[in-house]
């Protein structure tokens, strides 16, 4: 690996308007790490990036080599594809927004973090659509579909993309829009990084700058009652109202009442996108099975909303996930998660259910290459851990209680919320989209360059895996 990435070093060196970092440069070792403290790979070059033609020769570059390349902007995958042992493509350079606040929309570079667009779409009152932690990467959580906390009310990240500018395999420049190459389009609008380094997405916005956000925590004897009760909520709620319940043992703080710390509860965060009388009577319901010293519900600015959560999900942690869709939460699946949340091995680590529906749903099925939207239960064990010694423990408890709420799942999974060992799984992500997508890829990067993702092999290197006996990577 060192002469390869000495050659790809050199053949970058004379034309390359950014930073080249290989091991032993002073900037080498917080370049190299990422958010995900499970993976610690060595690049043997980090081309960090100054502009789309930066991109270009790192792409010829490792093409001609064959070295193994990943592509990095905020660093937050969490099956480690964003970084390798090959050449890392480090967009982090690449952060402009330009917002257009007559039009409503907004570009933005393919480096930005979540953080970096929400400050420029606020100072004109708009918001993009987005996740809920603010040091994670753009491209990578709207390039897998992107859900947050405002996907009901307008949508998935993906859903409001207008365009992108990427750098493909061959190392060209493309624009993909619903006019030009509409199908590659379709396709980036969920189907991950499979199909280039995005350069530039131009997006829609839409008006909101304050919400209502009430919180709580229900003690485990009434986790049944609050789950059949969001249960049944949540098909008719308007899509003003998000709501996400997160099982979990109680803080060992005075975030959680005394009696309840370190005890197996579910933590219950509402938020309301209309107008803050209009948000009371679906707030008190809420509070109903809510312990009365721990609810709580405040107007505060979207901004301070989307910053809330970076504490929870710090870099260098350990984290492992497993998910899956519900069409609803049955009773015996209801049992299971109490059992589940019994056994949880570590105090960071939640099981999250969340309510898609809304204007998510309203979307059509064949529209973009994002997975189902007809099971609208989001169901995340997010596993979260910091001593390696505990690594075997906690994977192995994520993957116990998937496969036994696994029989009552409909096919599907978010490709943002799978791990790395689940590549089998990305045919179930796509189901009846997946020969379009493996048709796409095709067309797009024939060799398979652009692997390390969730990932849809080409025709051509599906069909060597199984002459060869092996699956495809």
């Amino acid at each position: 690996m060192a002469g390869v990435g000495e050659e790809t070093y050199s053949s970058l060196r004379g034309q390359f308007k950014g930073d080249l970092l290989r091991r032993g440069d002073a900037a080498y070792e917080a370049a190299r790490s990422v958010w995900n403290g499970m993976f610690s790979r060595q690049p043997a070059v980090i081309a960090r990036c100054a502009d789309v033609s930066d991109v270009q020769h790192a792409i010829r570059a490792a093409r001609e080599i064959g070295l193994a390349t990943a592509v990095r902007c905020g660093g937050h995958s969490l099956a480690g594809f964003s970084t390798c042992d090959g050449l890392v493509i480090d967009l982090s350079r690449m952060r402009e927004v330009i917002v257009d606040p007559v039009r409503q929309g907004a570009r933005f570079s393919g480096g930005c973090l979540l953080g970096s667009v929400d400050k420029a779409t606020q100072q004109a009152g708009l918001v993009f659509p987005s996740g809920v932690v603010s040091h994670t990467g753009a491209a990578g959580l709207v390039l897998g579909g992107g859900t947050g906390w405002l996907t009901r009310r307008f949508g998935l990240s993906c859903d409001n993309v207008e365009g992108f500018t990427l750098v493909t395999a061959d190392h060209s420049v493309v624009r993909a829009n619903a006019e030009d190459n509409a199908d590659l389009f379709w396709a980036l609008r969920g189907g991950g990084g499979n199909f280039g380094v995005v350069t530039e997405f131009e997006v829609r916005l839409h008006r909101l700058t304050g919400v209502v956000l009430a919180e709580g925590i229900t003690p485990g004897k009434d986790i049944r009652r609050l789950l059949e009760l969001w249960r049944d909520v949540m098909p008719e709620a308007p899509h003003d109202l998000k709501w996400n319940i997160n099982l979990r043992l109680a803080p060992a703080t005075e975030k959680a009442p005394p009696e309840l710390r370190s005890r197996p509860v579910a933590s219950s965060s509402l938020l309301w996108t209309g107008s803050p009388e209009a948000a009371q009577p679906h707030l008190r319901r809420a509070r109903g099975v809510c312990h009365p010293d721990s609810a709580s519900d405040r107007t505060l600015s979207f901004l301070d909303l989307q910053t809330m959560a970076d504490d929870d999900f710090p870099h260098g942690r350990r984290y492992y996930t497993k998910s899956g869709y519900f069409t609803s939460l049955d009773n015996q699946t209801i049992d299971r998660l109490l059992d589940a949340v019994a056994t949880i091995p570590s105090s960071e680590t939640i099981i999250e259910l969340a309510y898609l529906g809304g204007a998510a749903a309203e979307v059509g099925a064949g529209d973009t290459a994002f997975g189902d939207r007809s099971a609208p239960v989001v169901l995340t064990l997010l596993a979260n851990w910091t001593d390696p010694s505990d690594d075997a423990a906690n994977i192995a408890w994520a993957r116990g209680i998937f496969e036994r709420l696994r029989p009552a799942m409909k096919p599907g999974v978010y490709v943002n919320f799978m791990s790395g060992d689940e590549q089998s799984r990305v045919p179930e992500a796509y189901h009846q989209r997946w020969e379009r997508m493996v048709a796409i890829k095709s067309h797009y990067d024939p060799q398979n360059f652009f692997r390390l993702n969730q990932n849809v092999p080409p025709r051509s290197v599906a069909a060597e895996g199984c002459r060869m006996g092996v699956p495809p990577s």
